[in-house]
């Protein structure tokens, strides 16, 4: 069983829950196209890209736009996100994620993000998290959503470790296929039945020891 030496871990729904900035600022959009966007509806967009998830609603809501006005509506969405995500505070880190990161640096073992948001660099900023990361890889450096495995195989070159000692943490399914693909082993944050495939499952990194992690 291949040792692990790095960690990568996703973001929204990981370590911070911005799924609700998201839903807000994706309903706001839809309500200005003339339909609405549900929560659950929001749910099935966890880990897909933004231009996907645009692309998705548009088909939800039976409207047709051009490339061009899609990309505007993307733009709008995001500026509208961007302005929420500001207000953000270190209260808002998932129950045991700061300290799972520390515990994961204490042991020596390496890190990276490894998230579809272009926005993660400004989240991190917020709660107080980016210097628990040697590596940070996000929309911004990457060109294929997931399930293709790029952010990660990204992430492990970045830090110099071989796929199969990266473990990564991931709360949606495309996350977990992309881990998997990649090569590497991945632990699930939410439950089984979201996420099979998962290697192990917990309902949050409260549950994570350094122990388990050499165990996957």
């Amino acid at each position: 069983m291949a040792t692990i030496t790095a960690c990568i871990f996703d973001l929204d729904g990981v370590l911070v829950d911005t799924a609700i900035y998201h839903y807000k600022a994706w309903k706001r959009l839809a309500n200005q196209l003339g339909f609405d966007f549900t929560e659950e509806e929001n749910e099935k967009l966890k880990g897909v890209s933004r231009v996907r998830s645009l692309e998705l609603i548009l088909e939800w809501g039976g409207v047709s736009k051009s490339v061009e006005e899609q990309k505007q509506l993307a733009d709008l969405k995001n500026s509208w996100y961007v302005e929420m995500i500001q207000e953000m505070q270190p209260d808002e880190i998932l129950h045991g994620a700061k300290e799972f990161l520390e515990a994961v640096r204490a042991a020596g073992l390496k890190t990276a993000l490894g998230s579809a948001s272009k926005n993660s660099e400004t989240i991190l900023q917020k709660v107080g998290l980016t210097h628990l990361f040697d590596v940070l890889i996000d929309g911004n450096k990457v060109t294929a959503s997931k399930p293709n495995p790029e952010v990660f195989l990204k992430g492990a070159e970045a830090l110099g470790v071989a796929p199969e000692n990266c473990l990564v943490f991931e709360d949606a399914l495309a996350g977990v296929q992309a881990a998997l693909a990649g090569g590497m082993k991945v632990i699930g944050i939410g439950t089984a039945q979201n996420l099979p495939g998962a290697n192990i499952v917990v309902a949050g990194l409260h549950e994570v020891s350094i122990d388990l992690v050499q165990t996957v």
